[in-house]
């Protein structure tokens, strides 16, 4: 596949997703690379949502460990069970945050992240990673969102 995305932004975002996630999946197809396949799936996200945030946290030892992503910098080092990626690695599920602020725990890593979303990566069970996604507005993410991008993650579990 090239490296350009057919996107048509008049598609509801539920559509936008299934248009979305089988060129992602090409994309990575083939590619053995971790951090490559990491790095693309980031770009696509925004790239697609124009989200403020994306990117992928590494499970190494007791800490999520930044990984490849969009936006401005961001936290390096996440202690399990903190903020919301912490609390999705700690719980094995997707925490979605409507309102950053409203979290107990919440890390601030920007005060322009709003609402957010966190998708574990699993691996025989066990968390490897996580997809965080925020948003510079307050209820960003939905439904939608939460089914497809564990779908997504799915997917990424097999570069592992």
């Amino acid at each position: 596949m090239a490296e350009t995305l057919a996107l048509d932004t008049t598609l509801t975002k539920a559509e936008q997703y299934r248009q979305l996630l089988p060129q992602i999946e090409a994309l990575t197809t083939g590619e053995t690379d971790l951090t490559a396949n990491l790095a693309n799936t980031a770009a696509a996200l925004r790239q697609a949502f124009g989200f403020f945030w994306v990117g992928f946290y590494l499970v190494k030892g007791e800490e999520l460990v930044l990984g490849p992503f969009q936006g401005p910098i961001a936290c390096t080092r996440i202690r399990h069970g903190k903020g919301v990626c912490g609390a999705s690695w700690a719980r094995a599920e997707t925490v979605l945050v409507p309102d950053v602020e409203a979290f107990p725990g919440h890390i601030a890593c920007s005060s322009e992240s709003k609402s957010e979303i966190v998708v574990p990566i699993l691996k025989n069970g066990q968390v490897v990673a996580v997809l965080d996604v925020d948003s510079d507005q307050l209820n960003d993410f939905d439904a939608d969102d939460q089914q497809a991008l564990e779908q997504l993650m799915q997917l990424a579990a097999r570069w592992f």
